[in-house]
């Protein structure tokens, strides 16, 4: 079950913790397609309630298998005042190309005219593969509030070809494979979303200081740091569940077991995984 009440206290440590001071609800990580659309519901709103005056941005994933829930979902992220919604693509009856697709999005985006709309493109997981690039082609037309794409896939080139054709900085492009945030920056990604920010986002702010000083090396470090926990966590099997476990040992905050398929993460994965995380020296940031 959802446990409400320890959002409030979530809010804070990332505020204070991790100097995080924008989510993303509802999404993966979240495990928002496994959560009934009352829950989605609650959870929007308690982190809308509890992050008021402590975050500045608040995008809530409003994306379903059916289209009738997805409106219903961006409804109500625009009457409890987000500041964004997303959607991935419907990935049971897939669409199979861009006019399908935008048509999709399109009916979604118009049940919330005033809000930011955002693509979540996430192929790994719903096989939709449309290129980001060709789909931006005409679609402010389409959808007057297009802002960006929550790009979590690992083809860097694509991502370059739509920063490429922003030539106005209209779009946002935000990226969502965390152990490739970096090379995703050096091609004009403008920001980020991902699990390891929960726990790692002091982290990965001060690499983004880095970075935009610019400060290459020192950068680099706190991404390859960053990959090596990743490298080995993945090797031990690294899904929703085990981040929800790192999460819990890292903030203290008592994530709880996912719901199934999902299973909870092993005891020898989370012993794994802390010692390691422990292990690495981070640089000491300015």
């Amino acid at each position: 079950q959802i446990n409400l009440p320890v959002i409030g206290q979530y809010v804070d440590y990332l505020v204070n913790e991790q100097d995080v001071k924008n989510v993303f609800v509802n999404g993966t990580t979240g495990e928002g397609l496994s959560l009934s659309i009352q829950e989605r519901k609650q959870l929007a709103e308690e982190w809308m309630c509890q992050g008021k005056d402590k975050l500045d941005h608040v995008i809530i994933h409003v994306g379903a298998l059916n289209l009738p829930e997805c409106q219903e979902l961006a409804r109500h992220a625009a009457a409890i005042g987000a500041g964004g919604i997303a959607v991935i693509a419907p990935f049971f009856f897939k669409p199979t190309n861009k006019d399908e697709l935008v048509a999709f999005l399109q009916k979604v985006a118009s049940e919330a005219p005033e809000v930011p709309f955002y693509y979540y493109h996430i192929p790994s997981l719903t096989g939709v593969k449309i290129r980001v690039e060709e789909l931006l082609d005409g679609i402010k037309a389409q959808i007057p509030t297009f802002q960006g794409v929550k790009f979590s896939d690992t083809d860097l080139l694509d991502l370059a070809q739509c920063i490429n054709k922003n030539e106005t900085g209209e779009f946002e492009f935000l990226y969502g494979v965390d152990e490739q945030l970096l090379g995703a920056l050096a091609v004009g990604a403008n920001g980020a979303v991902g699990s390891t920010y929960n726990y790692l986002g002091r982290q990965t702010n001060l690499m983004l200081q880095a970075f935009s000083k610019p400060d290459l090396a020192l950068a680099q470090k706190y991404q390859f740091l960053t990959g090596e926990f990743l490298n080995f966590v993945i090797k031990l099997g690294f899904g929703v569940a085990q981040t929800k476990a790192v999460m819990t040992f890292v903030s203290g905050i008592p994530m709880g077991p996912p719901r199934l398929p999902l299973v909870d993460a092993s005891s020898e994965f989370i012993v794994k995984a802390k010692a390691k995380l422990d292990s690495i020296v981070w640089p000491v940031g300015d």
